[in-house]
């Protein structure tokens, strides 16, 4: 039976910082500290790809790569590969509490390439090393992001046509005739990967677990598209024929449309699943559990005609289901794996939920029908379970304090006995912590009675999303305290 715990939904980018962004340098590790002082055992993150238009760490240019804008800065600092007046020289934004993704973009990407250009005959042997341990989707990766900026950043399916077939004789040449290019992004995954194995390293000491997250689909212009077309439904150009969505649900009226290309099932089936097994294996080198984003997609998913303006007029299709999950377990054992089990559930989506043995997802803003019984509310959580006030996508509790239908709040107010002394963030928080499930998770901004201005996300919509970052005083041992002594009250610490 796994141990009851506790811990904080905080992406790496939030974290406070001086360059921008949150990063892996001493922010990071504060944070850590926190967690420590909080009686926290677990640390949720976001997915860390390399982000594209939209800067939606769900929408990746490959499956593996890390994002570089993760990478310390401080650690070239130090060892001379970059100067303060260097870095001075380039405006990486300057607001503590949002994260400008555009100034990042034009700014810390030459700043990497400084480093490099100076780093390079030091690091040479340990690149050629990395790279040949990492071959399998480092030099997919690298050759893309570099044949990406001959195109000015453009699609992959708006390159020169040449281009466009990963195996042709003219890839092969630009890999010959531009070797530094390539290296360079060959670089920014060594300290990437470096920097952040040695943060999770730091974490797993202080006893707290890493919670990674693994999308369900990759992004069409991506590494993985390009080189592996074949796992893909496309057409003879290489453009999608479906893409993946949801319906209309909670969040939209018209679902969401993701854009996302749609696998082919039956070539992975074919292939013994192993575009799968060789993403969760690299997945667990990073993480120490892996939380599987959109998991009821592998029973059925909605597909939508490419070229559609909303996810309306799409269909449900059946996925590999428990195929998929026996061929990973097969290859790869028993996995730390929590299905994000969230949206349309169907008897078909709850069978495979038991037949995996995964855990669900239970979300607190959810539970509140006045009229029934939802499997959201605590007195229905099953121990193998994971209750959060609130998701990435959700609002923070306080924005859903001051927004949601009357007759749910009452409900709410009634049912966990809220009010004004306590709060409503930390009245949910109790509710999530005093649950039967094994582990309990909540957002940051929920424990600093966050509201709409510090929503991560809204799905659907594209802008202000993703640059939500905590103020390093906020952050402090009186919170800690609190955290403390609510989980060790509920027996999580």
């Amino acid at each position: 039976m796994k141990k009851r715990t506790s811990g904080i939904l905080m992406p790496v980018s939030s974290l406070p910082g001086k360059y921008g962004i949150g990063d892996f340098g001493s922010g990071a590790y504060d944070f850590v500290n926190f967690l420590e002082s909080s009686s926290q055992k677990n640390w949720q993150i976001l997915p860390l790809g390399i982000t594209g238009f939209g800067d939606s760490p769900y929408q990746s240019f490959s499956a593996y790569a890390g994002n570089p804008y993760l990478i310390d800065l401080d650690e070239f600092l130090k060892d001379s590969y970059l100067t303060q007046e260097d870095i001075d020289e380039f405006d990486l934004g300057d607001n503590p509490k949002r994260i400008d993704y555009e100034k990042l973009y034009f700014n810390k990407f030459p700043l990497l390439r400084r480093a490099y250009e100076r780093a390079r005959e030091d690091v040479r042997g340990a690149l050629e090393d990395y790279y040949l341990r990492n071959q399998q989707w480092l030099r997919e990766f690298s050759l893309f992001m570099a044949i990406k900026e001959e195109h000015k950043g453009s699609s992959w399916l708006l390159w020169d046509e040449k281009y466009k077939n990963y195996n042709s004789q003219f890839v092969d040449e630009f890999e010959r005739n531009n070797k530094d290019k390539i290296d360079f992004w060959v670089f920014t995954q060594y300290y990437f990967e470096k920097q952040w194995m040695k943060l999770k390293e730091y974490a797993n000491s202080k006893d707290v677990k890493i919670i990674g997250d693994l999308p369900i689909y990759v992004s069409e212009d991506s590494s993985d598209v390009w080189a592996h077309p074949e796992y893909f439904k496309l057409n003879e150009d290489f453009v999608p024929i479906t893409v993946a969505g949801v319906p209309p649900d909670y969040f939209t009226a018209t679902g969401q449309l993701w854009g996302n290309p749609i696998y082919d099932w039956e070539i992975m089936a074919q292939r013994g699943y192993d575009f799968w097994i060789k993403r969760v294996h690299h997945s667990f080198k990073i993480f120490d559990t892996l939380r599987i984003d959109h998991f009821r997609g592998f029973e059925s998913f909605w597909e939508v005609p490419y070229g559609s303006e909303n996810a309306v007029n799409g269909r449900w299709v059946k996925g590999p289901a428990f195929e998929l999950f026996k061929a990973i377990k097969d290859a790869l054992g028993d996995l730390d794996i929590i299905a994000e089990d969230l949206g349309f559930q169907t008897p078909e989506v709850v069978k495979l939920i038991e037949d995996t043995g995964f855990p669900g997802m239970k979300v607190l803003q959810f539970a509140f029908d006045p009229n029934g019984d939802s499997d959201y509310l605590p007195h229905n959580h099953q121990r193998n379970s994971i209750v959060y006030t609130g998701t990435h996508d959700n609002k923070t509790v306080k924005d859903w304090h001051e927004s949601a239908p009357e007759d749910e709040l009452e409900f709410a107010k009634e049912y966990l006995k809220l009010d004004d002394i306590e709060g409503y963030s930390w009245g949910l928080i109790r509710g999530a912590w005093s649950s039967n499930a094994y582990l309990a998770i909540a957002q940051m901004q929920d424990f600093l009675d966050l509201g709409e201005e510090a929503r991560l996300n809204i799905p659907a919509t594209i802008g202000n999303n993703w640059t939500w970052r905590v103020e390093d005083r906020l952050l402090n041992s009186d919170l800690a305290n609190k955290i403390s002594n609510l989980t060790l009250l509920y027996r999580r610490g």
